[in-house]
């Protein structure tokens, strides 16, 4: 009964207001928007089997503003012939977000909101459309023109969350298909080059025949008058088997061309496929994405409650609000939200009287403003306040032992201790005030989101949080970089840029706890990726390293890795419960080969609480750039496919990492990048043969010290003399052995590892 009274006392009034009975005001609008929030007070109350409160002041003043006929102010409304807006202080953008749909989640359980907030959107409308406004409010979810737009339906988002991760698996089988198709069209060039390698022999074995056939005839009786035997097609067994084999070539060339135009259909097809799939994709996305703003109304409220408790004045200014959001982001962030807005009424805005001493205006002032960048969503939450104090954070940090007294550490580190779990300046614990619990929740469901957050402050003049969301959590695009062999994915939004340095440029940068890269005039914090997760990296051998230009928080940062694998687009997989934990892992995802590639969380692997413990836990050093191997690598050297796929196979198999090279010619160029432990060399081959490649090698001062063992099927003493001058230090015979082979490699391994 007291809610009804309530409700048709407010409903009275605002009656009153649109037949014009009652002029709008400034304070008229703070009195109805406290009879909404009293009313869903009072139902919270009731839910929880609690009494409801006293209204009665809270009555009579509805009742005296109803009675007030007509007043006259410079905020009345203007005479009934006029066309000016109701009452123009009100923003439209503001009125606009304030209808809300019928539901609204609220600790948990669904509250009904009432109309009197909604319909108070009409008041802001000219006068020349009040119907349609008063529509617009009174039914936002629009269920009474659903005859008038049909084609619409409702759908559970479980559902919907299944079908989009439903495309991502067939993203992932797609980018499998691609990657089998790349193989078989890899085996393919390997087929042509044979065929070509084959055609060249057959050529060279006919003319040898007729050759050996000429001889015999001019060795007879040149006044013979018999035939011979190439004029009377008298052929021997070697020319038959050569047009037999001439015949099985061109065989073997059709069938190649066949194949070759059925990968190039399959490739067609699989473009195709993609595009269909990406379009479904963002179909699928399109409909879990829904606008920052439908949140407006359940943000202000808890605004206009939580001022009215601490006895202070505040506003809330939403921008962006047409920026659309995937819905279970949005979902997951009000919770810290609502915890932000409480935070800075209780700890930034001051009190009027704090405020008008200050030079300020005395309402405060909260703005969130939210926009697209790329594939993230950027909200910046900022107030007007006093701002944090950094000497407060300082002596707290120094309590918790985060820090030595006595340490150097700057403003924008300190500040990231607010996002440590448990840390909080509050001097006494409150429910307004969060009961202790500071801005780390905020930070873990970020972070859980797959976002980042910075924050940045200044004293007397508020505090800004910057949280960056990705657009959806389901898709992202991500650039691939490699530790050693190691690959890894990192969020393309997060890299500023890429640059290259040489191994001389950052052994000679500054080390310690803080080293740093100069690039461009302009000091960026430098960080080994290979030493901050234990990974050893790959030798340089010379060439430039790449190191990323990444934003970590409010400032960009640089992180050197090992190798690129371009930017490709990947599908987010969660992490589950025994990596969840890890500071500095964003997810997972799937490669087209099924390889599980991690994403790294740059932000999470810089702010680290133990990269923070300064003095306790300093930072890793930057180590000198060394090859640090666990298994030895033998380079095979051979021009036949399947001699390099069985014997990389047999030396898998016995636990050695394997490097291999179609010739010699191919050879050269991968030893630039990397250095093998032994090479096992065939002699015969195009481009660059065995003997060609060994010279090479023990001319370079960088590879002589490599073991070569030659494995031809050659086995004349002519040969594998010229191999010894060479400087080979072994010489098998094909066929070989497998147990003489592995001798000989241990053998050879074991005497470099002496030297």
């Amino acid at each position: 009964m007291h809610m009804g009274n309530l409700s048709h006392q407010t409903e009275s009034l605002l009656t009153q207001v649109e037949n014009r009975a009652v002029a709008p005001s400034s304070a008229l609008l703070d009195l109805f928007v406290e009879a909404q929030d009293t009313l869903v007070a009072m139902l919270n109350r009731i839910a929880r089997g609690e009494t409801a409160p006293n209204i009665d002041a809270l009555l009579a003043r509805l009742t005296a503003a109803g009675g007030q006929m007509n007043p006259t102010s410079e905020q009345s409304v203007p005479p009934a012939g006029g066309a000016a807006p109701v009452v123009q202080m009100w923003r439209a953008a503001d009125i606009g977000r304030e209808a809300t749909p019928a539901l609204e989640r609220r600790s948990g359980a669904e509250v009904p909101a009432t109309p009197i907030e909604s319909g108070m959107s009409a008041l802001g409308e000219a006068r020349s459309v009040p119907a349609d406004a008063l529509r617009a409010a009174t039914d936002p979810e629009g269920w009474a023109d659903r005859r008038e737009r049909p084609g619409q339906i409702r759908v559970n988002t479980d559902l919907l969350n299944s079908l989009v991760n439903y495309a991502g698996e067939v993203s992932i089988s797609r980018s499998r298909m691609e990657q089998q198709i790349y193989g078989f069209r890899d085996n393919l060039a390997e087929l042509r080059r044979s065929a070509v390698r084959f055609r060249d022999q057959l050529r060279e074995l006919e003319i040898q025949s007729e050759s050996q056939i000429l001889y015999r005839l001019d060795s007879h009786d040149a006044d013979s008058t018999d035939f011979d035997p190439l004029e009377f097609d008298r052929f021997s067994r070697l020319q038959q088997l050569t047009r037999s084999l001439t015949e099985g070539l061109h065989d073997l060339t059709t069938i190649h061309l066949s194949m070759g135009n059925f990968v190039g259909e399959a490739e067609a097809v699989l473009q195709q496929q993609a595009r269909i799939n990406t379009e479904l994709q963002e179909g699928l996305m399109r409909t879990r994405m829904v606008e920052f703003a439908t949140q407006a109304a359940r943000l202000r409220h808890i605004m206009r409650q939580t001022a009215r408790e601490l006895g202070k004045r505040a506003e809330l200014d939403l921008a962006g609000g047409d920026v659309q959001i995937d819905r279970t982001v949005l979902d997951r962030m009000i919770g810290p939200f609502e915890h932000m807005i409480r935070n800075s009424l209780d700890h930034g805005i001051e009190n009027e009287a704090e405020r008008t001493r200050a030079g300020k205006a005395p309402v405060g002032r909260i703005t969130i403003a939210a926009q697209q960048e790329g594939n993230e969503i950027i909200i910046r939450f900022s107030d007007d306040g006093a701002g944090m104090s950094v000497e407060k954070i300082r002596a707290k940090a120094i309590e918790r032992g985060l820090i030595a007294a006595d340490a150097h550490v700057s403003e924008d580190e300190l500040l990231q201790f607010v996002l440590l779990s448990g840390f909080s300046t509050a001097a006494e614990v409150t429910h307004v005030s969060g009961r202790g619990v500071g801005m780390d929740v905020v930070h873990s469901e970020v972070k859980q989101l797959g976002g980042s957050m910075a924050v940045d402050t200044k004293s007397g003049l508020g505090t800004t949080f910057i949280i960056r969301l990705p657009l959806t959590l389901s898709i992202t695009q991500a650039l691939m970089v490699y530790i050693g062999e190691q690959p890894f994915a990192v969020s393309l939004g997060s890299v500023a840029n890429i640059i290259e340095c040489t191994p001389e440029q950052l052994s000679r940068m500054a080390v310690g706890k803080n080293p740093l890269l100069n690039y461009n005039e302009k000091l960026y914090s430098f960080m080994n990726l290979g030493a901050r997760l234990g990974i050893p990296s790959a030798k340089a051998n010379g060439r430039k390293v790449p190191v990323l230009l990444a934003r970590a928080g409010t400032r960009e940062v640089a992180i050197q890795v090992d190798g690129l694998g371009g930017t490709r687009e990947i599908v987010i997989k969660t992490l589950g419960s025994q990596l969840a934990a890890i500071k500095g892992l964003g997810g997972a995802t799937i490669m087209g080969d099924g390889r599980v590639v991690l994403i790294l969380d740059v932000p999470g692997l810089w702010y680290a609480e133990e990269a923070l413990r300064v003095e306790h836990q300093p930072r890793p050093t930057l180590q000198p750039l060394a090859e640090v191997r666990t298994r030895p690598v033998i380079m095979v050297v051979d021009d036949s496919l399947t001699v390099r796929k069985v014997t990389g196979k047999h030396l898998q198999k016995r636990g050695f990492d394997v490097m291999v090279a179609k010739d010699g010619v191919d050879a050269v160029e991968q030893l630039r990048g990397r250095t093998p432990d032994l090479m096992l060399v065939d002699i015969e081959m195009p481009r660059m043969d065995g003997y060609e490649l060994t010279g090479r090698v023990r001319s370079d001062s960088k590879l002589k010290h490599v073991p070569i063992i030659i494995i031809t099927s050659r086995a004349g003493e002519k040969h594998r003399q010229r191999a010894f001058e060479l400087g080979v230090d072994s010489y098998m015979s094909k066929p070989y052995q497998e147990e003489e082979l592995f001798k000989n490699i241990d053998s050879l391994l074991a005497r470099g590892r002496s030297h």
